[in-house]
């Protein structure tokens, strides 16, 4: 099957557990404002290839998986591409290696219910645990996230909940405990990981002539992460 990708990881370490090739999708249904890759919104960029010569591909570096590595689908928004995905997914089970979707949640159709019965592990990213912030800054409704999580949770899909920390956001005490108890909630979220926001991607905005949304926002301090994860229970 074919499809359009931004670009390849071969050995990430910072996309699911163990060492990874990460496939980066063109598209994005959503304009988070600390989105770090503005250049994957259009889904009509990028370059086609097929789930094969994905698959083909990875397989080179499968040694280096070992038995928690495998293959990572990001963005840009894999949702927007289930059957393309479902059939790199497929493949890799059929090659045994392990398989593991970074994405936002916020698309449950059957296409993604099909792509979720080959998915090892969901990296699942919940920007905020406000309605009307995600509305504001992300796109789309928390519930969409709460539903796709639901989801996940009546399957026993292996999950890690993520958020981008946002000074004067999201980075609060009060914030991150409802986070937390987000996670005990789900049975199936057995990691929570806490990502300092990042400005180093202000140069793509710049060069792709598009307003940098949270520009003016301060980035967290290593101190303050590590206090933030002090108040969670799954690491």
């Amino acid at each position: 099957m074919i499809g359009k990708i931004h670009s390849i990881q071969s050995l990430g370490t910072l996309d699911g557990p163990g060492i990874r090739y990460v496939i980066f999708l063109q598209g994005c249904n959503l304009r988070c404002g600390c989105c770090h890759n503005p250049d994957t919104w259009n889904i009509n960029e990028g370059f086609e290839i097929s789930s094969e010569e994905l698959i083909n591909n990875a397989i080179r570096y499968k040694e280096y998986f070992k038995e928690i590595g495998g293959i990572t689908i990001s963005g840009g928004e894999p949702l927007l591409q289930p059957l393309f995905v479902y059939d790199i997914f497929k493949l890799a089970h059929d090659n045994n290696i392990n398989t593991c979707l970074d994405t936002s949640g916020s698309i449950l159709n059957e296409d993604v219910k099909k792509l979720l019965s080959t998915t090892d592990r969901v990296l699942l990213d919940i920007k905020y645990l406000d309605d009307n912030l995600y509305n504001k800054y992300v796109g789309c409704s928390l519930n969409n996230v709460i539903n796709f999580l639901n989801y996940l949770e009546i399957n026993n899909i292996k999950t890690t909940l993520r958020q981008v920390i946002i000074p004067s956001l999201n980075d609060d005490k009060n914030s991150i405990i409802k986070l937390n108890k987000l996670a005990n909630n789900y049975n199936c979220v057995d990691k929570v990981e806490l990502l300092p926001f990042k400005k180093i991607c202000q140069s793509k905005y710049d060069n792709l002539k598009i307003n940098f949304m949270f520009k003016d926002y301060e980035e967290p301090s290593k101190d303050l992460i590590y206090y933030l994860y002090t108040l969670i229970d799954k690491k």
